[in-house]
């Protein structure tokens, strides 16, 4: 990945209203650090969470905040010959639905009924409004040329991206908890602490907050 183009642009993610009471660390995100803001199926963004984008060099973008680590971890990737790339960051409310739209049309163009390819689509695109990727903190990461393998970045980043404060948001063995299929891929930065803390025990976002929020 080549050195950021610091292009910063203003966004706020307008969530929807849910029930604040069923929520773990959601809710008001002024009273929630913003590096452990809970998005999921059950807590949609908060409706006041706001933040700055930075453009990166090949037009993705992410929460700017997150900036120097994530240079970080793929300075530090090249450095043990592994070559990854941001192949998604930020993703408008748009977006997001037209990946929900394209998956539910796939499924149903393997006929999948209109009510089970929406179910199934549910397990592997978030709904629109519950998306990471809508908070900038979510980073989908592959391999970046011939050089490497995906699943030698995928390894590279399941030992190393805690270290900078990553997370492998939705491990194989937490489905049920997370409510999305295992994707080696998707990273959301925590922070350093929570995120060494998460790896260490083996947890998934939700039973860290759960026990620490």
């Amino acid at each position: 990945m080549d050195d950021f183009a610091y292009q910063h642009t203003a966004v706020q993610e307008n969530g929807f209203q849910g029930n604040s009471s069923s929520r773990i660390g959601a809710g008001d995100s002024r009273k929630t650090p913003w590096n452990l803001v809970l998005v999921n199926k059950c807590n949609p963004i908060p409706d006041d969470y706001d933040f700055d984008l930075t453009r990166l060099s090949n037009g993705q973008y992410v929460d700017t905040r997150i900036c120097p680590e994530l240079q970080a971890v793929f300075d530090a990737a090249r450095k043990d010959g592994v070559y990854p790339v941001v192949a998604a960051g930020y993703r408008t409310p748009e977006k997001q639905q037209s990946l929900m739209d394209e998956k539910i049309a796939e499924l149903e163009a393997e006929g999948r009924s209109a009510a089970d390819a929406k179910k199934e689509a549910e397990t592997w695109v978030a709904i629109p409004g519950t998306s990471e990727h809508q908070l900038g903190l979510a980073v989908d990461i592959n391999a970046g040329s011939v050089r490497s393998a995906g699943s030698e970045v995928y390894e590279w980043l399941a030992k190393n991206a805690w270290k900078y404060g990553f997370i492998l948001r939705y491990p194989p063995d937490k489905t049920d908890i997370t409510g999305i299929r295992y994707e080696p891929w998707h990273y959301r930065y925590v922070g350093k602490e929570a995120a060494e803390q998460i790896c260490r025990q083996g947890l998934c976002l939700e039973e860290y907050l759960s026990g620490n929020l």
